[in-house]
């Protein structure tokens, strides 16, 4: 009797899952997918009969695979946030219409997944970043991850506390109120459109960091502070006349339109009531793919 389509219902039950595990360990939306499908391929040469818990072990099969691909990347000194060329590389954003995410979407950024959290997790080690991403944000045991990383799960637990050390140091907790958010980024919109230096200054912390990502044939953006984030306000007049207000990883972002086309996507890192982190991803390429009528009508 052919058991495939029972394993492809099966399966289906944990994709959700499996993608977000794939895209906190990847930062790709398009490689996150595609390390799914490879570990549907896995369960099909696999003797499905002696999985006894097919979520745990779908899910550590997908670590598996997203952690030789982020050793792939080291290997080819590929550095997903700052290059020895010096431009910045921002993950891929999961964009939503200002009303909430789709359950798909939803499940994708759950926990407050947001940008900056993303970038920081950029910066970690392939294996620490296994640790954290599989134990703290999906709860798997340190045993079942010390078998795909070949270590003890003593060993294990120390990269995941290594992680998590510089994840709460660089990536501190958004501010809880999305309602509060949207108000600071409004106002940083507004201050934006009126080229108020003094109101834009008001809206950062004093140490706030921005980054553009504009692809391979624009220039990347990287400034930090006040005063010099608030001197682009001419770059981001231009983007705020054409905002639309979005979600972005599920937190509020805004979107910018020309033509009926998605120029860039703005997200927002809000703690204390300022903007801690600004990051804008203007690559044309990896913004082809949205589609602005369904995500501002």
């Amino acid at each position: 009797m052919d058991e495939t389509p029972d394993l492809a219902r099966r399966f289906e039950e944990h994709r959700s899952r499996l993608r977000a595990v794939a895209y906190r360990m990847l930062g790709s939306l398009g490689e996150a997918e595609d390390a799914v499908q490879e570990a549907w391929l896995r369960l099909g040469r696999a003797d499905s009969a002696e999985v006894r818990n097919l979520g745990g072990w779908l899910t550590t099969v997908v670590g598996r695979i997203c952690l030789d691909q982020l050793r792939t990347r080291t290997a080819r000194r590929e550095e997903p946030l700052h290059g020895e060329d010096g431009r910045v590389r921002l993950p891929d954003p999961v964009v939503s219409r200002a009303s909430g995410p789709d359950p798909e979407q939803a499940a994708l950024v759950a926990d407050e997944v947001g940008i900056a959290l993303m970038i920081v997790l950029d910066t970690l080690a392939p294996a620490e970043r296994l640790a954290f991403v599989l134990h703290d944000l999906f709860a798997v045991p340190f045993e079942d991850i010390a078998e795909v990383l070949d270590r003890t799960a003593a060993s294990t637990r120390q990269l995941a506390s290594r992680a998590r050390r510089r994840v709460r140091s660089s990536a501190p907790p958004p501010d809880g109120d999305p309602a509060r958010r949207r108000e600071v980024v409004d106002a940083f919109l507004a201050a934006a459109r009126g080229g108020d230096l003094d109101a834009l200054v008001a809206v950062l912390a004093p140490d706030v960091l921005a980054r553009s990502d504009g692809g391979a044939l624009r220039p990347s953006l990287l400034r930090r502070g006040a005063a010099t984030v608030a001197s682009q306000a001419l770059v981001f007049a231009r983007l705020a006349e054409a905002a639309h207000p979005v979600l972005v990883n599920g937190t509020p972002g805004v979107l910018a339109v020309t033509d009926g086309r998605v120029v860039s996507v703005m997200s927002f890192t809000v703690h204390a009531g300022r903007i801690t982190a600004l990051d804008i991803l203007t690559d044309p390429a990896r913004l082809s793919h949205l589609d602005a009528t369904a995500l501002t009508g």
